[in-house]
């Protein structure tokens, strides 16, 4: 019987869509559960032009939410720092992880690391 996997939250700017996909990839063939973005606002935007602003704010907001109780599921979160880039959501995230514990990860080197 295999050991309980790791679970792995992803982070990073839903800009970097195709990194999302290819760490979902990496990391489930790493054999770990994967948590990662499950609508992006930012090119999902036909499904939500019909809303107004606020109500689109409101979504971003739940969302914003719901990843957190994704990082709370995880043991460990990997921000995906496209070109060493982190937004303020994913600052957030990170900053909410260190909080609760989390074992942080980085796809690429932090500045002060390279």
């Amino acid at each position: 019987v295999m050991e309980r996997a790791r679970i792995v939250c992803l982070c990073g700017s839903t800009r970097f869509k195709g990194t999302f996909v290819y760490a979902n990839l990496s990391e489930t063939l790493a054999g770990k559960i994967v948590l990662s973005i499950g609508c992006d606002t930012r090119t999902d935007l036909d499904l939500f032009a019909h809303l107004a602003a606020s109500e689109r704010a409101a979504i971003k907001a739940r969302l914003d939410e719901l990843h957190l109780r994704k990082i709370d599921l995880a043991d460990e979160v990997l921000v995906l720092n496209v070109d060493g880039y982190v937004g303020e959501s994913t600052g957030r995230e990170l900053e909410y992880a260190r909080q609760h514990g989390k074992a942080i990860r980085y796809l690429e080197p932090l500045a002060e690391e390279a």
